[in-house]
């Protein structure tokens, strides 16, 4: 009994963390990462709904209708964060013995590993009114890296999440003042996460377990823009939420006594979670010939990630408690000279993360994005783009309690109490486009 109960908990506790492991104190709010276009990250993702170009294609499928031109662009981001996960007064309670605390290195500092997300489109004009794109993204990428003696390890300790979106799109513009387009979101994720497990007694050490998951899902993605005067673009687009089905195995080591018949690898693990939709509006004012003002609001359907369900053994629902959240931007593009722009730009991120379920695998906060870029043409159809970003995260509590073993007489329960300190992250990018 205590090994089958065994079994489904750990199952549970390891798929729950699939959805997750991107959350942390990354670039954008929960596990999406919005450094899809280099342009955008220099003005803080402002105005990109009602940009045009393929470097404008992850926000809104119609960014590539009525284009002059094709185009083709590429970028790399580079994603240097730092925080610190620190412990307050967690507690573990083992069966038999009254709350402990849990132990181990009190202090993590920059669980979160440094990264590259690279990112490219192209749009190609068929003629007038017809185009068809692709963009290639990254945007649910992510890694952590706990020490196995960290105080949060029973939550999470190493932590891989790589996903990659192709967006095949269509686009047309029945006139010069609006353009539609429709696009197909094909997602292939891969994951690796693991935590320990904690044995009966406190003088024993830790167990292990590791899931290994991977599989393709599909959504879409709708947007027009209307462009009623030379003066104003805008722009308005819906990416779909996409169930995501994740089948691998789990293995799970070094459980001692009672609990040793867990031991061992299971296959056919399968955990289903849905990312949140985007509903995004945006306006570009052509102020001046040189000056562009940008502003973009994007409302975020967080609250799709409403459970992690889990099947055969395990048959279970997780509860996440995730809430739909906002975020707001404004930007200038300007140019010095008709080779050389700059831009600029503030966007207020909120998190859709709660106090009271929040663990050390998600340690997500509201930040403030500040960034600056420019961009260099090199000729009238090679264009050079860079960006500078730094985000300023909230301090936010680690607080989701969570337990081993329930039902048996070997359930421990896990009481966390930490926080989420000094978090920041600064984003280099750099990138390139090219008309044709």
């Amino acid at each position: 009994m205590i090994t089958t109960n065994f079994r489904r908990i750990a199952l549970a506790g390891a798929a729950s963390t699939i959805a997750l492991v991107s959350t942390g104190a990354a670039q954008a709010s929960a596990f999406y990462l919005q450094e899809q276009s280099v342009r955008a990250a220099g003005r803080a993702f402002s105005g990109e709904a009602a940009d045009q170009g393929a470097a404008s294609l992850w926000w809104n499928p119609a960014a590539i209708a009525g284009n002059a031109t094709s185009t083709v662009y590429g970028g790399v981001s580079a994603i240097l964060p730092k925080g610190d996960v620190v412990n307050v007064n967690t507690q573990i309670i083992r069966p038999g013995q009254g709350p402990q605390p849990v132990g181990g290195d009190q202090v993590s500092k920059d669980p979160l590993d440094k990264g590259y997300l690279p990112s490219g489109a192209v749009g190609w004009k068929l003629n007038d009114q017809w185009a068809v794109g692709l963009s290639v993204t990254a945007p649910f990428s992510f890694s952590t890296n706990y020490k196995g003696t960290s105080w949060a390890r029973y939550t999470a300790d190493k932590t891989k999440l790589t996903t990659f979106d192709l967006q095949p799109t269509i686009a047309f513009a029945p006139s010069p003042l609006i353009g539609i387009g429709i696009a197909l979101n094909a997602e292939h994720s891969k994951a690796s996460l693991s935590n320990s497990l904690p044995n009966l007694s406190p003088l024993l050490p830790d167990g292990h377990q590791t899931l290994r998951g991977k599989g393709w899902d599909f959504g879409y993605s709708v947007g027009v823009q209307l462009h009623p005067s030379e003066m104003i673009d805008l722009g308005f687009s819906y990416k779909s939420s996409i169930k995501h089905v994740l089948k691998g195995s789990i293995t799970t080591a070094g459980l001692l006594g009672p609990l040793a018949g867990s031991n061992g690898k299971l296959n056919g693990i399968k955990a289903t979670f849905r990312t949140p939709w985007q509903a995004m509006a945006s306006a570009r004012l052509h102020a001046t010939d040189a000056m562009t003002l940008n502003a973009q609001v994007v409302r975020t359907g967080w609250s799709k990630f409403d459970a992690i369900r889990l099947g055969a053994p395990v048959n279970a629902a997780l509860d996440q408690n995730y809430k739909n959240s906002w975020s707001y931007a404004l930007g200038v593009d300007y140019d010095i000279t008709p080779a050389v722009t700059v831009r600029g730009g503030v966007q207020i991120d909120k998190t859709p993360t709660q106090d009271g379920f929040r663990d050390a695998r998600v340690p997500d906060a509201s930040r403030i994005n500040f960034s600056l870029g420019t961009s260099f043409a090199v000729t009238e159809s090679i264009t050079l783009d860079a960006a500078a970003s730094y985000l300023d995260l909230k301090d936010s509590s680690i607080d989701r309690p969570g337990g081993f073993y329930p039902g048996t007489p070997a359930q421990t329960i896990i009481l966390p109490a930490g926080q989420l300190n000094n978090a920041k992250v600064v984003i280099l990018a750099i990138g390139g486009r090219m008309s044709f």
